[in-house]
């Protein structure tokens, strides 16, 4: 078995104190830090589908996601910077009146493993807040709102309302959920995506980047 196949299995394992070893280790023997980073990502996808299935739950997937950080953070210094952002910038954060974070938390780790630079403006975030930051970071690709309320999902309503209206709505993609969220919501506040759960949303942001 490849020394990167035992770093996607113990990334997918969850095997945070053995994966920065095992990246080190690799680098150490001539292996190239995208084909590992590839490898890890790759990994993360599996414990996407295995989540979406229910064959794990959510502190599983927590503890791969931690993994995976773990080696990028070994990785990051051998990476040319625009592989481990392969995807460009996505900016996150739960709405206004709002304070859930750990899908939140969840999502962003899951996107950031999938190869995006995440903004992750944390809970009850202000619509000029969003908007303050897109307007930081012109290369922003997709900004991704969560609310897990039924309480705040006029809030959520309010910000998306406010991104559509923004001079540079064009260049953005949003993406909206949270557990009262349906397609069905996200279509009428016209988000562009919508999806149920983080392994969904890493699979969704990268679509909606490339």
């Amino acid at each position: 078995m490849s020394q990167i196949q035992t770093i996607a299995d113990n990334v997918a394992a969850g095997k945070t104190k053995l994966v920065g070893g095992l990246v080190q280790e690799a680098l150490d023997n001539g292996c190239a830090a995208t084909d590992i980073l590839n490898a890890m990502i790759d990994a993360m996808g599996v414990v996407g589908e295995r989540f979406k299935n229910n064959e794990i739950f959510v502190p599983e997937m927590l503890i791969a996601a931690k993994a995976m950080k773990k080696g990028v953070e070994v990785l990051k210094p051998h990476l040319a910077s625009g592989n481990a952002n392969k995807y460009g910038k996505l900016i996150i954060g739960t709405v206004a009146g709002d304070l859930h974070d750990i899908g939140k938390n969840l999502v962003a780790m899951m996107i950031e493993s999938a190869g995006f630079e995440v903004i992750d403006l944390g809970v009850d975030v202000p619509v000029s807040k969003f908007i303050d930051t897109v307007h930081e970071n012109p290369d922003t690709k997709i900004v991704a709102l969560s609310a897990l309320l039924t309480t705040t999902m006029p809030s959520l309503r309010d910000t998306v309302a406010a991104l559509n209206d923004a001079d540079f709505r064009s260049g953005i993609k949003v993406m909206v959920g949270g557990a009262p969220i349906t397609q069905a919501f996200a279509d009428e506040i016209g988000a562009d995506a919508y999806t149920p759960d983080a392994a969904s949303a890493a699979q969704k942001a990268k679509e909606l980047a490339s």
